[in-house]
């Protein structure tokens, strides 16, 4: 090791943590963090806007685990990847964003400096973990191993390290060495006790299961037998319970029936979730028994929630400490297969009604997609359905811009998360508006040579606040689009492009899609099932 830029040893400092690859959009102000990628072993993927720079690196963290890195330059090119960080704020995505910023007598000092802000720090800490300026080489260096720490230990959220533009060019030393720490939130044992006494007793025991359960399936899928508890899934959660499971509610908390089936436990146990909004679509969840809460932030809102116990731990060593306490309880009889079946089947049937002609397309994808597929859904009617009976068998297979709501996500999304998975199937699918927010990523696509199906449900219209506005009384105002001729757009870029009329046609050429050299534009109209 030796005194070189500061930017060029950073792309080494990456690449110790275990970075491989890195997305972005070089610039004048940040072009000294490109000086070490090919030297340090990293990968660049340039994409066609930081806003694509920022939804692949989450797609990239949700499909590998690992932490998606990007890099953009001062003021427009920040700005630009705000959404993506918001997006990965909220659903608790790992992600490092790393960008230039002006030098300390220039930031903020009303010069008409290139790319000045008031406030670049600050704009981005509303929508990260934290976002931080290195003052110096050493605070450049602690800032991104902090983040890196951060990340194992379990804070998950997007962190934002700034670095001035002249400091990025001057000479800097190695970084310090570190031994990389992982990092699980232990339960207090006496917690645990409590618990298990308290479901020890119950007779009709519940459990919420949201995205923080992931990677404690295996030891979920064995304790709910124990429990003799039913299960739901927030949307998020899904594919942490076996869906053969005989007392699966399904990904359905915002029905409106679930209120009263929720209120029937007398146990909740709620695992990895904040419950939030998005998660149930009204005000509370609807218990009136006693509520466990397990979740490793201790900032997560409860409120909403009445906890009776809140436990901060690892959702895995919580499970596997809980199924020890529990000893050799026997499972009571208060759920049975036959009701939980019942409701499942009144669910889905009110889903069908509510979004017609989605359900059956979705089968049909269901039986022509591989069962590892990972799939990355837009904000769009078809995701909305789909997501709600759309059974997993694993979970970290359907990835969707849950709390922040971001359209144009699916697209860039998918092509990070194929980066990460390349022998992995991997899906997006996209509604015509939301679409088009993003589209220009489809040359991205395209120049990486990706088999990526892109799912396209068009309508002509943005469906869901069309339906909103009836349903307020509303009239629908700005709510019908003209649309280009999308399969002549993908084209243009080199992409392939298909519009299946039956659900043959459809399950046909997405197998088509899933071997080609390229991505494939998928264009499904209402009424094609």
């Amino acid at each position: 090791m030796r005194t070189r830029p500061l930017g060029q040893q950073i792309s080494h400092l990456l690449r110790a943590q275990g970075v491989e690859v890195v997305f972005g959009v070089p610039g004048v102000h940040n072009q000294e963090l490109y000086r070490g990628l090919a030297e340090a072993g990293l990968r660049h993927v340039l994409t066609r806007h930081e806003q694509g720079a920022g939804f692949m690196a989450d797609g990239y963290a949700r499909a590998t685990g690992r932490p998606g890195v990007a890099f953009v330059i001062t003021g427009p090119g920040l700005t630009n990847i705000l959404t993506p960080m918001g997006q990965a704020l909220s659903d608790s995505v790992p992600m490092l964003v790393i960008s230039s910023c002006l030098d300390p007598g220039d930031a903020g000092a009303g010069k008409g400096k290139l790319h000045e802000m008031k406030d670049q720090e600050g704009a981005a800490a509303t929508v990260a973990d934290w976002s931080r300026t290195a003052a110096d080489v050493e605070g450049a260096y602690r800032l991104i191993g902090q983040a890196f720490r951060e990340f194992r230990a379990g804070r998950r959220g997007p962190k934002h390290v700034q670095i001035p533009v002249g400091l990025l060019a001057a000479p800097a030393p190695p970084w310090p060495e570190e031994t990389p720490a992982e990092g699980r939130l232990l339960p207090d044992p006496q917690n645990v006790l409590a618990a298990a006494a308290l479901l020890g007793r119950a007779r009709r025991p519940l459990v919420i299961l949201g995205g923080g359960a992931a990677q404690a399936a295996a030891e979920i899928r064995r304790l709910l037998p124990r429990l003799g508890a039913a299960a739901f899934t927030t949307y998020a959660g899904r594919g942490t319970v076996d869906p053969a499971y005989p007392l699966w509610l399904g990904a359905m908390l915002a029905r409106p029936g679930s209120r009263e089936v929720i209120a029937s436990a007398d146990v909740v146990l709620v695992i990895g979730s904040r419950l939030s909004e998005v998660d149930l679509w009204r005000e509370e969840l609807g218990h009136t028994g006693r509520m466990i809460r397990v979740d490793t932030d201790a900032d997560a809102p409860v409120d909403r929630a009445r906890s009776s116990y809140t436990i901060r731990a690892d959702a895995r060593a919580f499970c596997a400490a809980l199924e020890e306490a529990l000893g050799d309880r026997q499972a009571p009889p208060g759920w049975t297969a036959v009701e939980c079946a019942a409701l499942r089947a009144r669910w889905r049937a009110e889903i069908d009604a509510e979004r017609p002609g989605i359900l059956p397309v979705c089968e049909v994808l269901r039986q022509a997609l591989p069962a590892d597929t990972v799939i990355y859904s837009d904000m769009t009617q078809f995701a909305y359905a789909a997501k709600e009976v759309w059974d997993l068998p694993a979970p970290g297979l359907w990835h969707h811009p849950f709390g922040f709501g971001t359209l144009g996500y699916a697209l860039p999304a998918a092509i990070g998360g194929k980066v990460g998975l390349p022998e992995r199937p991997v899906v997006a699918i996209a509604g015509d508006y939301g679409f088009q927010y993003t589209v220009q990523e489809l040359g991205t696509a395209v120049e990486l040579g990706l088999p990526l199906p892109i799912l396209l449900w068009d309508n002509d219209r943005l469906g869901e606040i069309e339906a909103s506005m009836v349903g307020a009384q509303i009239a629908p105002t700005a709510v019908r689009l003209r649309n280009p001729d999308f399969p002549a757009l993908a084209r243009a870029w080199g992409a392939l492009a298909e519009e299946p009329r039956s659900p043959a046609a459809l399950a046909e050429a997405v197998g088509r899609a899933l071997a080609a050299p390229g991505p494939t534009l998928i264009r499904m109209r209402p009424g094609l099932a």
